[in-house]
């Protein structure tokens, strides 16, 4: 599903139509991110909590609140943000991740909305949410800055964008690339292109162009010796996320 003026960058698209089945198989092609989930859920529940006020501890702390996963896959951030009770939307372009979400949050006896679109078509909708979350997906689109300020006018004054992505330069090089598609064959050759790949000050000031208000930055920092991921708040060199605010009165 396009318009004529979505950042879908179709070649993207194929590659990850090709791999849809597999979104819930914690060996096959997606199990870089079922590593990470952990730690990706960690920061983002927190800076939610943070944001909006929320305990953690109760029961359905995130009832209330307005999700959306852009670029959402088979749904590995959906089921917990529901599971947290937000009411939860989740889109992608790629049109046979859907059914593969649909079918396993109905397994999950989850209540989730998912659907084929893009940023730009429900931004062109009219559609809002408290928090965005744009998990690396922003490596993959045809223009950045576009697809950003799609992003931004999908949140509400105040809400919360959280976005993670790759880091350009030779260890991301070696790692994301060289490391996970050719060594240790986590992904398909050719799922990321180096030069997509995004530094830090350079997201920070896209979604300052996109009218958004960087307040934070951590590193995903995978250790090699106890084979897991954990925050840091020094080492971006490689993955990392960020969360920006929308400043009230956009």
């Amino acid at each position: 599903m396009q318009n004529a003026q979505t950042t879908v960058d179709p070649g993207e698209i194929a590659k990850f139509e090709a791999m849809a089945a597999e979104w819930w198989d914690l060996e096959g092609k997606f199990k870089p991110l079922h590593m990470l989930n952990p730690t990706r859920l960690d920061y983002i529940t927190s800076q939610i909590a943070a944001e909006f006020d929320r305990d953690l501890t109760t029961d359905a702390p995130f009832a209330g609140l307005r999700i959306l996963d852009i670029g959402c896959g088979g749904g590995l951030l959906c089921e917990p943000m529901a599971r947290l009770g937000a009411d939860v939307v989740g889109a992608d372009a790629a049109e046979r991740n859907i059914p593969v979400a649909m079918v396993h949050a109905e397994q999950s006896g989850l209540t989730i909305d998912y659907r084929h679109t893009t940023a730009e078509d429900m931004a062109a909708a009219g559609e809002q949410f408290d928090i965005v979350l744009n998990m690396e997906v922003v490596e993959h689109v045809a223009d950045p800055l576009s697809y950003l300020t799609a992003c931004q006018q999908l949140l509400k004054p105040g809400g919360l964008h959280i976005c993670s992505t790759i880091n350009r330069n030779p260890k991301s090089f070696a790692m994301a690339i060289v490391g996970a598609e050719y060594v240790m064959r986590w992904l398909p050759k050719g799922t990321h292109e180096w030069n997509k790949f995004i530094t830090p000050d350079e997201l920070f000031d896209l979604m300052e162009q996109a009218g958004l208000n960087p307040v934070d930055r951590k590193g995903f920092k995978f250790d090699f010796l106890g084979w897991s991921w954990s925050i840091s708040d020094r080492d971006l060199s490689v993955n990392y996320v960020t969360a920006a605010l929308k400043p009230e009165g956009q």
